[in-house]
């Protein structure tokens, strides 16, 4: 019987022939990721060693990545604290993949790790952010775990009882319209399937619309795969992987691609086409709460944000750019940008794209998670609304459990800013 992508990576990691759904593993992890909460995890791991004459030690260093990326710059005593104390940790541990609160090197957990090479397909990657998802964008096997298990994963170099997923196969055909693209797909995909028809399970993307996709859209998909419920989501690696891998990555060594059988077995298949595909939203307060652009248009908006790792990459900030250039934003709504990473910072100003939002009347933030989480940037006031391409829009999301939050792409976000309310960036589509 042959193995989907999930089930290869896990039989490799875990040292056996083969697996299958249902089957109880303790892989070994190639990459752990912990961003400002490693103070927990620190906590924890020094926990592990109490008591014992073996001195507290991370298993490989090499394995290890730590990103200040959720609350840059610190916004209180405590924080910067918590930070100071991982500082010292790392310095300690000689953790060398680490990215502290820096213009060029810095940004967000999820546009770090690929951009820098850190994760290869066929690796076993663990972090302590659900959205870890979008690392199967590189053919990874990636998701996210809490602070006690990343404590032991650092100690032993395992993630412990990890249950082999069955896998959700998605095939994805047709060409994009203008203005439509993989996160117009992946809402759609939620809104079909819901906020828990994926749970504990992978979603594996397939097809020609797939295969032409930048590694850029591929992390939105895979990023926003946990908003199904899914465990992981995975594109299986291909010329654009070893591509994006080579050319804007960095990486010199060998590249193993991890491909499916032709006989694996999937728990479901999924068909869709996009040719017809308009531009999608979700509405408050549930991500699976998805509906057509032009069933919300007019729908007042007070707060526009553009960013984060599901959508602040390079071709993101173009596409809000183009529709931008020369154009202001509306009275009486704010729009703040903030890139996933110093590099994509310094390629949008290279580009003009910066200055384009700056004289648009944007704010143009620092890289980080920031208006995503709402705890120091960007928070919404009472009966507010903001339109966003971050990847959730639950109750208290953005900081206010009293106001409301729409997901969208970059396209719809910067014509609906233009415009004060929600609106399609589609010429006659409103």
């Amino acid at each position: 019987m042959g193995m989907t992508v999930a089930e290869k990576i896990l039989a490799r990691a875990s040292g056996l022939a083969s697996v299958k759904a249902g089957d109880v593993v303790e892989p070994k992890v190639d990459l752990a990721m912990s961003h400002e909460n490693a103070a927990l995890v620190v906590n924890q791991f020094l926990e592990v060693y109490q008591g014992t004459p073996l001195p507290p030690n991370i298993w490989d260093p090499s394995k290890v990545s730590i990103i200040f990326d959720h609350r840059i710059p610190a916004e209180s005593a405590k924080t910067a604290t918590n930070q100071k104390k991982v500082r010292e940790f790392v310095e300690a541990q000689g953790i060398g993949k680490f990215h502290d609160i820096r213009g060029d090197v810095g940004g967000i957990c999820h546009q770090i790790l690929p951009e820098n090479g850190y994760v290869r397909p066929g690796f076993v990657v663990v972090g302590t952010d659900s959205h870890t998802t979008s690392h199967g964008a590189l053919g990874a096997f990636a998701f996210g775990i809490g602070a006690t298990e990343m404590a032991s994963v650092w100690a032993l170099g395992t993630s412990l009882n990890v249950e082999v997923p069955p896998t959700i196969k998605v095939n994805v055909k047709g060409r994009f319209k203008k203005f439509v693209g993989p996160k117009d797909l992946i809402l759609h995909l939620i809104g079909r399937i819901s906020a828990q028809g994926a749970n504990f399970k992978v979603i594996e993307f397939h097809g020609q619309t797939i295969r032409s996709m930048s590694t850029s859209g591929r992390l939105v998909i895979c990023n926003m795969s946990v908003e199904a419920g899914a465990t992981a989501g995975i594109v299986p690696a291909d010329k654009e992987t070893i591509r994006y891998l080579r050319e804007e990555a960095g990486v010199k060594g060998k590249i193993e691609v991890v491909l499916p059988d032709r006989d694996a077995v999937y728990e479901q298949v999924i068909d869709l086409d996009v040719t017809k595909l308009d531009p999608q939203i979700a509405c408050p307060h549930t991500v699976d709460n998805v509906k057509p652009v032009a069933a919300l248009k007019g729908t007042r908006v007070h707060q526009v944000v553009i960013g984060s790792c599901t959508n602040g990459r390079l071709d993101d900030l173009a596409i809000a750019a183009s529709i931008m250039k020369g154009k202001k934003v509306a009275e009486n709504t704010r729009m703040l940008v903030f890139p996933a990473s110093g590099r994509i910072y310094t390629q949008a100003l290279a580009k003009g794209y910066i200055g384009i939002f700056m004289k648009a009347g944007a704010v143009v933030m620092n890289p980080g998670c920031g208006p995503c989480l709402g705890i120091h940037e960007g928070a919404l006031g009472d009966g507010e609304t903001a339109l966003s391409t971050t990847n959730r829009n639950f109750k208290g999301r953005m900081g206010n459990p009293n106001s409301q939050v729409f997901l969208c792409s970059p396209a719809v976000a910067a014509a609906s800013a233009l415009k004060g309310f929600i609106t399609s960036p589609r010429k006659g589509a409103n």
